[in-house]
């Protein structure tokens, strides 16, 4: 369900820059010039370091610079909004975290008040108008991602009607078409996917024009070819899609693999990169390198740096246990990494996923190949209170319980 939004996201981030080319602090638009701020090659100039440091991470820095733009344009949505994004991204490792709610959402609602003045104020269709369109597309887009991923269905639906509206405002701005590029991409595939996926949103869907999800990964490849503003959303947005067409075109998982590694690498502190790009070397059998990278990813928890808790544990724990398990048969080291990757699911309260489910179903066949039947007992006594009726280790735990319940006395 978390994706029913993201066809609602059509300006996700996009104040991403990429550009090192030099400008003059002369160069800097007045506060009051009635020109688009965020086509200024100065404004982008100070905020790309500013957003380098936020992909990696780095939020002291990357707060440090966007808290300038917002000092030096305090009636400006600009500042506002990039700090509110700082704030998004700092959930992202863990989407359940409601820590950063709050401030979110007060830097997204600062935005959209100070857009909607300029919305009102301005001249109809002027770039400066426009511009409001394009922030009031982007806080709304983002708010509802938020109460989406809060399950918050009501109040994600009328975020992301809003943000579709302002986006259909500030259509026809010929410098932008990339970023618009981006919103039709989301679009064609999201309103394709989802009915597909989730059966009982389809009457919703009815009301939507119709997609096209070929169309709309072309245009996301497009975007990730040509964007200015939103190439590295693209290619998170792009990781999820091919990942999620592999079963149907094999070429997609190297795809997404590619581009995970491709940000892991640019990103390194990134942990939310970092979890996608271990997840796609262990689906593509890259053994030694999940390896490698999910024994980082442990390290990398221990040194309690930011974004690396229990969720991108859960799935390094699993790894290395799996490994030792399955093909080292080793056992002690299994049970360790095993424990952990338990220890991880119960403390970040996933307990119905799949990596701390069949992390309890090999702790339990390596409990019953050691003797112990009680161990086991207790680890299949934990699938059947946590797995889904419909889960494989569901039926494997009733089984085992039921064939071996002389065993237990």
């Amino acid at each position: 369900m978390k994706n029913l939004l993201y066809i609602l996201i059509p300006l996700f981030s996009i104040f991403f820059s990429s550009s090192l080319q030099q400008a003059k602090a002369q160069d800097l638009p007045h506060p009051d010039s009635v020109e688009m701020l965020i086509n200024s090659m100065a404004i982008q100039i100070e905020a790309t370091q500013g957003l380098n440091d936020m992909y990696n991470f780095d939020f002291r820095s990357a707060e440090s610079q966007f808290q300038w733009i917002k000092r030096h344009y305090p009636k400006h949505p600009l500042g506002y909004f990039l700090m509110g994004l700082s704030n998004f991204w700092k959930m992202m490792p863990n989407e359940d975290d409601k820590s950063y709610d709050g401030v979110f959402n007060n830097y997204m609602d600062t935005t959209i008040t100070y857009a909607e003045k300029i919305y009102d104020n301005a001249e109809k269709k002027s770039p400066k108008q426009i511009e409001a369109a394009f922030f009031l597309s982007a806080a709304y887009a983002f708010k509802g991602r938020l109460e989406s991923n809060r399950r918050n269905w009501t109040a994600a639906t009328i975020a992301g009607k809003r943000a579709l509206n302002y986006l259909e405002d500030a259509r026809g701005y010929g410098d932008l078409s990339p970023e618009l590029l981006f919103g039709d991409g989301l679009y064609n595939y999201y309103v394709e996917w989802i009915p597909e996926n989730y059966g009982e949103l389809k009457p919703i869907f009815w009301f939507f024009k119709d997609g096209d999800k070929a169309k709309g990964i072309k245009q996301l490849e497009e975007v990730t070819a040509e964007g200015f503003y939103t190439k590295t959303e693209a290619q998170t947005f792009l990781i999820r899609i091919y990942d999620g067409e592999a079963k149907e075109n094999p070429i997609y998982r190297e795809k997404a693999l590619n581009l995970a590694g491709y940000l892991h690498q640019s990103y390194p502190k990134n942990a939310f990169f970092h979890r996608q790009y271990l997840k796609l070397l262990y689906m593509t059998g890259d053994g030694n390198k999940t390896i490698e990278e999910s024994k980082n990813a442990l390290e990398l928890i221990e040194q309690k740096a930011f974004g690396y808790e229990g969720t991108i544990g859960r799935y390094a724990a699993f790894f290395l246990g799996s490994h030792n398990f399955r093909a080292l048969k080793n056992y002690e080291e299994a049970k360790k990494y095993l424990e952990q990757a338990v220890q991880f699911g119960e403390s970040s309260d996933a307990q119905d996923s799949g990596y701390y489910l069949y992390s309890l179903s090999y702790l339990g066949q390596i409990a019953h190949i050691e003797k112990d039947y009680k161990a086991a007992q207790g680890y299949y006594e934990k699938i059947k209170d946590h797995a889904d009726r419909k889960h494989p280790t569901k039926k494997e735990a009733k089984e085992y319980l039921k064939e071996n319940r002389k065993l237990f006395k």
